[in-house]
């Protein structure tokens, strides 16, 4: 009897002291990397799994695709205009074990390469050529960033540049250009409006003066508009003869 309650009690110190604390639940979207008296053991998978307590410890590692922000970065592009620029990537790691072990927090180390690759491409391009070339500056970066990290056992998947901040003197001076572009337009499109007027106006003086008796109606008409007002005129009428003698 005795024996007997001394075996469940070692049972139970057993269960308490070792099995119990040995017990790790990985989710599906981590894996786990065990060193076992600070030298890499295995990574583990998803699921329940148990390793040795006081001896063991595990990692957990998310490797699923994580967006990060990098901080507004302050750029003198190649043209010497100071801007501000922000970006966002997207990071997976590959391999877990490389990601623990190679680097002591490969999130930060990530985010600080990719902001210096931030400054040293967009460095390299006029203002003009960020404005408008943002897809090629964003995968520049990708490309140099992803060199790095691969040793990390992480994969860039995708680098997007977000605003981009320019000096109040620059936002002034683009206004200004855009606003007097449309003014530029405005003029072209009412000069264009005017010159069709004036040829409707002059292909219809000509056909009228080809058409006998074309001025008389058009005059009749332009004296029927008049009449219509309520208000006081005085009209002389010039017989169109009269008017032929006087201008020969």
């Amino acid at each position: 009897m005795e024996t007997t309650t001394i075996f469940i009690s070692l049972a139970i110190i057993l269960l308490l002291f070792i099995i119990i604390p040995g017990i790790r639940i990985i989710n599906q979207y981590e894996r786990g990397i065990v060193l076992r008296l600070g030298k890499y053991r295995r990574t583990l998978g998803p699921g329940l799994r148990l390793i040795f307590p006081y001896i063991d410890k595990m990692a957990k590692v998310d490797v699923r695709t994580t967006p990060m922000d990098i901080p507004k970065q302050e750029v003198i592009t190649r043209d010497n205009v100071t801007v501000n620029v922000d970006a966002v990537v997207y990071f997976k790691v590959l391999n877990a074990e490389k990601a623990v072990l190679e680097t002591t927090n490969y999130t930060y180390a990530t985010s600080t390469f990719a902001q210096t690759a931030l400054r040293d491409v967009t460095g390299n391009f006029d203002l003009d050529e960020i404005l408008s070339k943002r897809d090629e500056i964003s995968e520049k970066i990708r490309e140099i960033v992803d060199v790095q990290t691969d040793k990390w056992g992480i994969d860039i998947e995708n680098v997007k540049l977000q605003n981009i901040e320019l000096p109040a003197d620059m936002k002034r001076a683009m206004a200004k250009q855009a606003e007097a572009e449309r003014e530029r337009r405005a003029a072209i499109i009412s000069a264009e409006g005017e010159k069709s007027a004036a040829a409707a106006v002059a292909e219809a003086a000509n056909l009228l003066a080809r058409t006998p008796g074309g001025i008389n109606i058009r005059t009749l008409q332009t004296l029927e508009k008049i009449s219509s007002d309520p208000s006081q005129k005085t009209v002389i009428m010039i017989p169109s003869d009269i008017l032929g003698k006087l201008r020969s």
